[in-house]
């Protein structure tokens, strides 16, 4: 299994940009990886996952077009650019990795992260 840290949470205003970085040790480049956020109260959803080559990926429609996920296999590190970030992205961010891509888009990967906060203003 992978070990994974999150970082790059933080407090930013509406409309501002942040970047979640994943860094992860063990079998990296041969995992499917994922963003996931739990909202205070509220249950963990999924954001956005992408296939070990990076060449597949898929969001959550309230991120779309707003988020990306992308990945560095030579760093072993997934990102997630977050832009014009509303308040209702606030949320405890996961990352999570599995060697198979539909099993992180179900939330059933075997790896997970800690989490790192994100705060959006409004």
């Amino acid at each position: 299994q992978e070990q994974l840290v999150e970082s790059g949470g933080g407090l930013v205003q509406a409309g501002d940009s942040l970047r979640l970085s994943c860094a992860a040790s063990g079998p990296f480049s041969s995992y499917a990886m994922g963003w996931f956020r739990q909202p205070p109260g509220k249950e963990r959803e999924f954001v956005a996952a992408i296939t070990w080559r990076g060449g597949v990926t898929h969001y959550a429609d309230t991120v779309k077009g707003r988020f990306t996920i992308s990945r560095d296999n030579t760093k072993n590190t997934v990102f997630l650019q977050m832009n014009s970030l509303k308040p209702e992205d606030t949320a405890d961010y996961y990352c999570a990795g599995d060697p198979i891509f539909d099993r992180v888009r179900q939330s059933k990967a075997a790896s997970w992260g800690q989490g790192t906060q994100v705060t959006v203003s409004s």
